[in-house]
């Protein structure tokens, strides 16, 4: 096997987008938490999340083009322990929050002068995992003991570390990413279709003796609960209606103030929708992940390295299902989650992650391959 790999190949129209998406999102963020900045600083200051997501920005880029010149195969030989360590720090997590006694959810390790979610370490490691076994089985995946059982054990092992932070949401997001990876390497919808009902039967205790997440589900469906746990949602939806097609104008929301909670996070879309509008803001936006996922199938195409292939779908899966299922909260079509939204809401590990996926699949675009495995895949489920 031989593959060759020049840098002036890599995607341009990707990185172009994901160039746009920054510096939109930084455009946003700031506008979104202005006003919370000012309010937290004591009066002092109103760029203190926008200092915060610029470091962060930098960091990602960095990373970005560290793994853009790093050949992604290196991952492969790594895969099976970077798993292991994505265990063991959701487990050291969860520990650290038990002895000290600390009632908050177990999703963040602090380590000296910073923190890692250690959930968004354990998505981007099971998706190099799935691309390395997937390679290595082969065309087995058909085969439900030798081939799909095994990798949805490990899906559902990670998804049970993930939920007992609790992050369900999180849980429920690497639960799905995995799903679509195994279906694209040719798994049996029978086999697929089963393992989701198993999962729904099983999410269902989970959900239901958690008051706050069962009081969600309750509240979706309730579309007159609008005081108390229905209170994002709604607030979110109104502030897409004052937005309308156009927009309030930028830095002009009223939600922001204190009336739409983490509008800097997990609501940034409703605030895009009401200064911006649907058709400069939303519209655009969800246009460009929708082009993200376009390039990463089309590099997962045009890919002839398996291991590239799977890595490729589950990197534009991640990303794309994120930004929608963020949108769909905000427009009352998904219960509220907490999710962030790839590249535009505040956040620390979550970006870091992004972007290192996105400089492993500008990696795999850039290869020049030519690769002798005798291995047919067209069977793959691309659609």
């Amino acid at each position: 096997m031989r593959l060759n790999i020049t840098i002036q190949n890599y995607d341009k129209p990707l990185l172009f987008t994901i160039l746009f998406l920054s510096a939109f999102g930084t455009i946003m963020l700031y506008s979104a938490s202005w006003n919370e900045s000012y309010i937290r600083s004591g009066g002092l200051t109103e760029s203190l999340f926008l200092e915060g997501h610029l470091k962060r920005v930098i960091l990602g880029f960095l990373c970005l083009l560290a793994f853009l010149v790093i050949d992604y195969r290196n991952l492969k030989p790594m895969a099976p322990y970077l798993l292991t360590i994505s265990f063991c720090l959701l487990i050291m997590t969860k520990g650290y929050y038990l002895v000290k006694g600390i009632n908050s959810p177990a999703r963040w390790l602090h380590l000296g002068i910073f923190s890692i979610q250690t959930s968004d370490i354990a998505r981007l490691s099971l998706i190099i995992f799935l691309a390395y076994y997937l390679d290595e089985i082969k065309m087995q995946i058909k085969n439900l003991y030798n081939g799909f059982l095994p990798s949805v054990i490990l899906i559902g092992v990670m998804m049970a570390f993930i939920v007992i932070q609790p992050d369900f949401s999180t849980a429920f997001m690497v639960g799905t990413i995995g799903m679509a990876v195994i279906f694209i390497a040719g798994a049996k919808i029978s086999h697929i279709g089963f393992s989701i009902l198993v999962g729904i039967l099983m999410g269902i205790p989970i959900i239901y003796f958690k008051p706050y997440r069962w009081a969600r589900i309750l509240s979706f469906f309730d579309k007159t609960d609008i005081q108390t746990n229905g209170y994002q949602a709604h607030q979110a939806l109104i502030a897409l209606g004052n937005g309308g097609f156009f927009g309030v104008g930028l830095g002009n929301s009223t939600e922001k103030n204190h009336l739409l909670p983490t509008p800097h996070t997990d609501f940034i879309f409703s605030i895009i929708g009401e200064e911006l509008g649907l058709l400069i803001g939303t519209l655009p936006l969800l246009f460009a992940f929708l082009f993200i996922f376009y390039r990463g199938i089309k590099i997962s195409q045009k890919c002839t390295d398996p291991f590239g292939i799977f890595l490729a779908i589950g990197i534009c899966t991640n990303i794309v299902l994120y930004a929608f299922v963020n949108a769909a909260v905000a427009t009352g079509l998904f219960p509220v989650t907490g999710l962030p939204m790839p590249m535009i809401s505040y956040g620390g590990s979550g970006m870091l992650i992004n972007m290192i996926m996105v400089g492993i699949l500008l990696n795999i675009s850039q290869a020049k391959r030519s690769i002798g495995s005798g291995q047919n895949w067209s069977n793959l489920n691309f659609g």
